[in-house]
C-alpha cells in the first residue's frame, strides 16, 4: 500500500511539475528567441514604476513599456501567440486576437495609419521567469490591458480590461460582426427581466454614464453601493446575473475561473450588487456595473453613437499581484 501511495506522489509530482514549467516555458521561450537589444526593451525589474502605469487609449496617445508586436519576427510572434494563448482561456484568447484586429477596420473608416495600427500592441515582462519566483507581465494597447502576477506558478490578472470599436461593425464584408457581444447581451437580458420594483433599485442613473468610472486608476476602492443584490433576484434572473458573471470570469483559464468563481459563491454572492444607467436596449447609450466585496466589473457602450465598448474588471485587493505580492513577502525567508 505503501508503494502505491509513494508511486501515485511521484507521478503526481511529475505531472503538476511539467505542467508547471510548461506554463513558464512559455515566457521562457519567448523570451530566448530575443536579441539583447530586444531584451532591455522587453524586461524591467519587478518593482519598475512602469508595471502599474496603464491604459486602454492608443498606444499613439499614451506610450507603452515594452516591446511592440511589430518588432518581432514571424517566429517571435508566434511564440508570443503561444504564451498568450497559455495565460487565457481559449475564449479569452479569441476577444484580445479580435479587438487587435479592430484596428484594421479603424484604419479602413478613418484612413489613420498612426493611430489605428495592430503592431501597436506592447509587451513587457517584470522580473524574471527564468529565475525569479515572483514576476510579472503585461499586453497592452488600444482597448486591451492584461497584467498578469505569478507565483512559484500561481497566476492572477487583473486588471483585466477589454474594449471594442465599433463594437459592431457598421459596414464592409464584415458588416454585423459584434466584438463583446455577450458582455452586453446579458447586461440587457438581465436589466429587461426585472420587474418595476426591481428596476427601481437597479437603475441609479436614467443618463448613461460616458466612461468607466474606474478609467485608468492603479488602485480601486469600492464605488457608492447602487443597484440590486443577488439574493433580491428570483432564480432564472440568478441564472443570467451568474452568465455575465462567467463571461467576465471566462477570460481565464478554466482553472482560475472555476477557484475564483467558486471563492466569490462561499464569500460574497448574495450581496454582489448589479446596477445599471442609461437606456435598456441596443443603441443607446448604457453602462452597468457588478460590484461584490473583492471585485468590480465596469461596462459601458455611449460613446461614437453608443458603438463603442469599454470593459474592466478590477480587484480591489489583486489588481497588479497584490494579494500575490503580499503572500511572497510574508513567507520569504530574506524578507523576514
Amino acid at each position: 500500500m505503501k508503494k502505491l501511495i509513494l508511486a501515485s506522489l511521484v507521478i503526481f509530482t511529475i505531472i503538476f511539475l511539467s505542467f508547471s514549467f510548461f506554463e513558464n516555458n512559455s515566457a521562457i521561450s519567448f523570451l530566448d528567441s530575443m536579441s539583447q537589444d530586444q531584451k532591455d526593451k522587453t524586461m524591467f525589474p519587478f518593482d519598475d514604476l512602469t508595471k502599474t502605469k496603464w491604459h486602454y487609449v492608443p498606444s499613439s496617445m499614451f506610450p507603452r513599456a515594452g516591446i511592440s508586436l511589430a518588432e518581432l519576427n514571424d517566429s517571435q510572434h508566434n511564440l508570443f501567440q503561444k504564451l498568450l494563448q497559455s495565460s487565457l482561456s481559449e475564449t479569452g484568447f479569441e476577444k484580445a486576437n479580435r479587438i487587435i484586429d479592430l484596428e484594421n477596420v479603424l484604419r479602413e473608416i478613418s484612413g489613420d495609419t498612426v493611430m489605428r495600427d495592430p503592431g501597436k500592441y506592447f509587451i513587457a515582462f517584470y522580473g524574471n521567469p527564468k529565475k525569479d519566483s515572483l514576476w510579472a507581465w503585461s499586453f497592452e494597447g488600444h482597448h486591451i490591458s492584461l497584467n498578469f502576477t505569478i507565483l512559484n506558478n500561481v497566476q492572477s490578472i487583473a486588471p483585466r480590461f477589454f474594449g471594442a470599436n465599433p463594437a459592431i461593425i457598421p459596414s464592409g464584408p464584415r458588416k454585423g460582426e459584434r466584438t463583446l457581444e455577450n458582455e452586453e447581451e446579458f447586461g440587457f437580458q438581465l436589466i429587461n427581466s426585472l420587474n418595476q420594483e426591481q428596476k427601481a433599485k437597479a437603475i441609479f442613473q436614467e443618463s448613461s454614464i460616458n466612461e468607466i468610472v474606474t478609467r485608468n486608476s492603479i488602485d480601486v476602492n469600492p464605488l457608492s453601493p447602487v443597484g440590486i443584490r443577488f439574493d433580491e433576484l428570483n432564480s432564472n434572473q440568478q441564472k443570467v446575473f451568474l452568465n455575465l458573471l462567467d463571461e467576465y470570469l471566462n477570460t481565464m483559464p478554466k482553472e482560475l475561473a472555476s477557484a475564483r468563481l467558486k471563492n466569490i459563491q462561499n464569500e460574497e454572492l448574495g450581496e454582489i450588487r448589479f446596477g445599471w444607467a442609461g437606456a435598456t436596449q441596443i443603441g443607446e447609450g448604457h453602462y452597468y456595473r457588478v460590484q461584490g466585496k473583492s471585485f468590480l466589473i465596469e461596462f459601458d457602450n455611449t460613446q461614437t453613437n453608443a458603438n463603442h465598448i469599454h470593459t474592466v474588471w478590477r480587484d480591489f485587493d489583486g489588481d497588479f499581484g497584490k494579494d500575490l505580492i503580499k503572500e511572497h513577502y510574508m513567507n520569504s525567508d530574506h524578507h523576514n
